[in-house]
């Protein structure tokens, strides 16, 4: 077994080997609860929930930590008298909670919200003063600035130089020796809620976006862990700053930095500045929560994904030829479509093994459906049978088979498919009679009426079956 991931910092393929074969441990930074979650949001984390699958049946244990910031100049801006910011950051925490169960992201081992975390910040800034490569300012403020200029390694992750860096803007740079030197610390302003500061050496204030993800990483995985993971928009300046901070201040950090790509609009990153956002719920509301699972997913994570209708309608299409062969296969076999990695294709193996391959993956699952349906066709029982193990293993892998528990729920109400099931047998019932009666033009028309409302039927010994038009 070999699994290569693509390390942003090597900027090249490497071999995955992690520091605990009996425990990979992966830190993806969370969202910034200011707002709902938009569709970019869900498949950042839909990335990782398949690279943590994958890890997980590979190695058996996967420790997978996504923090939540909801202490941020963003949830302070967005707050209100009616409700102030941590109530606001609460009920999004909910909204990007529902976002991601509803597409069967799986929840992390834990989930630590910045504002629990703030002494093990304190005590890292603390270490960075220390050493030489953090300094409070001079002004009395009680803003702690981060010295990019006494770290030599400051832009290895996105390979820039400090000199073409642009400013610091996270932070008043009222006390700043280099414009690019950025907030560990902020003292508190007039005007701020007096409970969204705290105590410290240096003043009372709140700590700065990119020191809250190196504490909480090293407090939950220790100073050395496996995986770093994040949208390709976060490399430059928050996970250029984390690495700088954490390793100055002694720690190891992340051995592999691996970021997925981003989804857009017309070519554009799609974001909440930007304006050309997609919210989430509404995305849920209009689409099967399977469909936009194979969607998002459909797609390599290091790639850009331009959503557009036919994106839902093609997923759609996908899950229809799954989902119609397991129900062939297992009519057909009498199965219980149980499954084991021993089923795992080994093509599907190899493309999961390079580097996340899911659209080979997916490619290989496809495939296995075909020959399953041939082998239906022709009447080879055992190879159907061996087809749907493989099929039902490579579905339950990628988080998509439509027999799981988390998607017969989300599936059309009983009432509606008892309905649906109730006319459409009915007409085959016509039809048989038709066919006895050699009413071959009456057979044939009630045939065309069920085709024409996106139904196939399928003649068996057994009987006549229907199912959705994949």
């Amino acid at each position: 077994m070999t699994i290569r991931l693509h390390d942003t910092r090597a900027q090249e393929l490497r071999e995955f080997v992690p520091l605990d074969p009996s425990n990979v441990t992966i830190y993806v930074c969370g969202p910034t609860v200011q707002s709902g979650p938009h569709i970019g949001h869900v498949r950042a984390a839909l990335s990782f929930d398949l690279l943590r699958r994958w890890l997980q049946l590979r190695y058996g244990r996967v420790t997978f930590v996504r923090n939540v910031t909801d202490i941020d100049d963003k949830v302070l801006t967005n707050a209100s008298d009616g409700e102030p910011w941590w109530a606001l950051a609460y009920r999004m925490e909910q909204e990007f909670a529902a976002a991601y169960a509803a597409v069967g992201i799986l929840p992390p081992t834990y989930e630590p919200r910045a504002t629990a975390s703030i002494p093990q910040m304190q005590e890292l800034i603390a270490r960075l003063i220390e050493r030489g490569h953090a300094y409070p300012a001079a002004d009395g403020s009680g803003d702690v600035y981060f010295d990019v200029r006494s770290w030599p390694a400051y832009g290895e992750l996105t390979r820039q130089s400090v000199d073409a860096m642009e400013a610091a803007e996270d932070a008043d740079p009222r006390g700043k020796r280099n414009p690019q030197d950025f907030a560990l610390w902020k003292g508190a302003k007039p005007g701020e809620p007096a409970d969204a500061t705290w105590g410290s050496p240096w003043g009372a204030g709140r700590p700065g976006w990119h020191i809250e993800c190196s504490a909480m990483a090293r407090r939950y995985l220790g100073a050395e862990f496996d995986i770093h993971g994040g949208g390709l928009d976060l490399r430059f300046p928050h996970h250029e700053n984390e690495l700088a901070q954490s390793t100055a201040a002694g720690d190891a950090f992340a051995r592999y930095w691996v970021h997925n790509g981003l989804v857009t609009v017309e070519g554009q990153k799609m974001s909440k500045s930007l304006g050309n956002f997609t919210l989430a719920a509404d995305v849920l509301a209009a689409h099967d929560p399977l469909v936009v699972r194979y969607a998002l997913a459909a797609a390599h994570y290091r790639s850009s994904l331009d959503l557009s209708e036919s994106s839902w309608s093609e997923a759609e299409a996908a899950l229809g030829r799954i989902r119609t062969f397991l129900q062939r296969a297992l009519r057909t076999t009498g199965d219980e479509a149980g499954w084991s990695t021993d089923d795992l294709p080994d093509a599907f193996a190899a493309a999961m093994d390079d580097d996340l391959g899911v659209p080979q993956a997916l490619a290989v699952l496809h495939e296995t459906v075909r020959a399953g349906n041939a082998a239906l066709d022709r009447g080879d029982a055992d190879e159907a049978r061996r087809a749907l193990g493989a099929v039902r293993a490579m579905a339950v892998v990628l988080g998509l088979d439509p027999f799981a528990d988390e998607w017969r729920a989300a599936a059309p109400d009983t009432k509606t498919t008892t309905a649906l099931d109730a006319l459409v047998q009915a007409m085959i019932t016509q039809r048989a009679q038709a066919r006895a009666d050699k009413d071959w033009p009456a057979a044939d028309r009630i045939r065309d009426a069920i085709a024409a409302a996106g139904i196939t039927l399928e003649d068996t010994p057994d009987g006549t079956h229907w199912s959705i038009d994949g």
